[in-house]
């Protein structure tokens, strides 16, 4: 246990003080991210009940954990951002007055954690030694938060260290409760930098590094110092001439950012590598040389679990073969955790810990709950790159905006410049997903996937977003994907995973000046021969109907897009009311 007094900083140490006295547990564990800690803490979550160590020779230092049914996902209705100004969280936010927020949650929290530990854990986003990390204290009475906390973060004494010498942190108070969906809130403070989450043990709620401080509070605090938190992986893509472009790509949940992030080159492209830099959030920052650098503020992979197998993220089907937290999956009558698209092996028991029945409808009676997870180490991905620890980031060659579309959105198109990037951001939409309560297959508008995310108005953070372009003289260029369109007759049109690497090299070449373009209304589109189709088997046409761009539809769509902008009014940039101009123009 590591001792604070010596160490902590008196603010840090003074709100310790005040939290305990709220929420009166029994004892302080003051956490240093120590391997001895993590061995305790796994012990004892095994002995009461709630870790389940799985098969050791098949899936060594593997544990499952079973969060309560009704506590799944993120609740994104009960996730308040708490401004001074109502306006200043903006319509894309559900509000509560600060005062009125803490005076309810404090009531929650008021002697939570008798019979409880409370758990003090310091933890950096980004490399330690980056002037682009910040960093923030977690106070929480889970001992589950803390095991996914070291994954996740640089967590412990290190993080401490960074702290006293930064001398600034978010604060993030936590109690699983009596997780009672009823009594159940997510808060966030970004004028203050802080959070308050109580009555959820779920992930997206309870690791307040995540979600909570490296977007929402970090979005806030991005627009004030001049940088861009965003929902967004970060691949290097090295060429089989040895050079490496690094792009980020943003979609919405469980649309494919981990598979992109961790992407195996198809045979038929030899000599292509892909690294990974992050899978989920990126912090982006203009440079002194007018490009603009990106740095993964996570030290871990928090993914959702269903699907994968080794034919489509084989780095990720064989990086949670070890030292992986598991949760919600269904296990295996050899206590091996299983979940729907696992190749091998048969479910026995359910997400719950029931026996397992699908009651003659494996969709409808999962064994894995489809939002279920894993938690793992960055360093575990055998195409991890060095490049995450690189203080300055990664230069970006490209940004990649997308969502999963059956019908208008072609396979790929460029934007036409930064500004009009701005726009196809703002304008992404895609089906909802499992990650987040509510309906799902619903098509709903969620710009730069950022929706239950940003910390503040979307017009200002569209607006940030205008500002951050005019200080980059080397801007990288803007693209739009959509992996998911299908034909009449509901067949997916193109293979995606590994296969996608066809796009992103033609992404590359246009950023070399190597290719042309159809130039059509909504950017520019690749002339069917310029995308390496080498070993392909396509048939006739598909690659004209992934590339069609049907003129009633996308008037329909641009519609849509400007009745959505004017929701956020009168913040809405003129820019993107200009440039949505221009484009309903080019249609003539």
């Amino acid at each position: 246990m590591m001792m604070p007094s010596s160490i902590a900083p008196a603010a840090l140490l003074q709100w310790v003080d005040e939290v305990a006295r709220l929420t009166q547990p029994d004892r302080i564990q003051w956490c240093d991210g120590s391997a001895g800690e993590n061995s305790a803490l796994i012990a004892q979550l095994t002995a009461s009940g709630e870790l389940k160590p799985l098969n050791a020779d098949t899936f060594p230092e593997c544990h499952l954990y079973r969060s309560h049914p009704s506590d799944v996902a993120r609740v994104e209705h009960l996730t308040f951002v708490c401004t001074e100004k109502h306006e200043d969280a903006g319509p894309n936010n559900p509000w509560m007055e600060p005062a009125e927020a803490h005076a309810m949650i404090d009531a929650l929290f008021a002697g939570c954690m008798r019979g409880r530990t409370l758990y003090v854990v310091p933890y950096c986003m980004g490399p330690l030694d980056s002037p682009y990390a910040r960093c923030g204290v977690e106070i929480t009475d889970s001992a589950y938060v803390v095991l996914n906390m070291r994954l996740m973060t640089r967590m412990g004494t290190a993080a401490l260290e960074r702290i006293v010498s930064d001398g600034t942190f978010v604060r993030g108070l936590h109690s699983t409760g009596e997780l009672d969906p009823n009594r159940r809130f997510i808060m966030h403070f970004p004028e203050t930098l802080t959070i308050k989450s109580f009555g959820s043990g779920y992930g997206g709620n309870a690791l307040l590094g995540k979600k909570c401080h490296a977007l929402r509070i970090a979005s806030h605090q991005a627009r004030r110092e001049g940088w861009l938190a965003e929902h967004m992986l970060i691949v290097g893509l090295e060429s089989p001439a040895g050079e490496i472009h690094y792009v980020a790509a943003a979609f919405p949940s469980a649309c494919g950012k981990t598979n992109l992030a961790m992407l195996i080159p198809p045979d038929a492209l030899p000599g292509w590598k892909v690294w990974t830099v992050g899978d989920d959030i990126a912090w982006l920052h203009p440079g002194a040389d007018g490009r603009l650098y990106a740095i993964n503020p996570e030290a871990g992979y928090f993914g959702v679990v269903p699907g994968t197998a080794p034919s489509s993220n084989r780095n990720a089907y064989e990086m949670i073969r070890r030292d992986t937290l598991f949760t919600n999956v269904g296990l295996t009558a050899d206590n091996e955790p299983w979940w729907e698209g696992r190749p091998d092996g048969a479910p026995v028991i359910d997400w719950q810990g029931r026996p397992y029945d699908d009651h003659g409808d494996a969709k409808k009676n999962p064994a894995a709950h489809p939002n279920s997870r894993f938690t793992v180490s960055a360093k575990l991905n055998p195409w991890f790159s060095a490049a995450a620890e690189a203080p300055q980031g990664v230069p970006l060659s490209a940004i990649i905006f997308g969502g999963r579309r059956r019908e208008l959105a072609p396979l790929v198109y460029e934007a036409r410049d930064w500004q009009h990037g701005v726009l196809v951001g703002a304008g992404v939409a895609s089906e909802t997903t499992a990650a987040a309560t509510g309906a799902v297959g619903v098509v709903r508008r969620d710009p730069m996937a950022m929706k239950p995310f940003a910390g503040y108005h979307f017009g200002d953070y569209w607006q940030h977003w205008l500002d951050i372009g005019t200080r980059l003289s080397n801007a990288p260029r803007i693209f739009h994907v959509n992996w998911f369109r299908q034909n009449a007759a509901g067949k997916f049109l193109w293979p995606g995973f590994g296969d996608n690497l066809r796009v992103l090299k033609w992404m590359l070449d246009r950023v070399a000046g190597q290719v042309a373009a159809q130039e059509t209304p909504i950017g520019f589109l690749p002339h069917p021969q310029d995308l390496d189709t080498t070993g392909l088997s396509l048939p006739q046409g598909t690659l004209e109907e992934l590339l069609a761009v049907d003129k009633t539809a996308w008037l329909k769509e641009l519609g849509e897009v400007e009745t959505y902008l004017q929701e956020f009014a009168p913040r809405t940039p003129t820019e993107l009311h200009l440039e949505l101009g221009k484009t309903l123009g080019r249609f003539g």
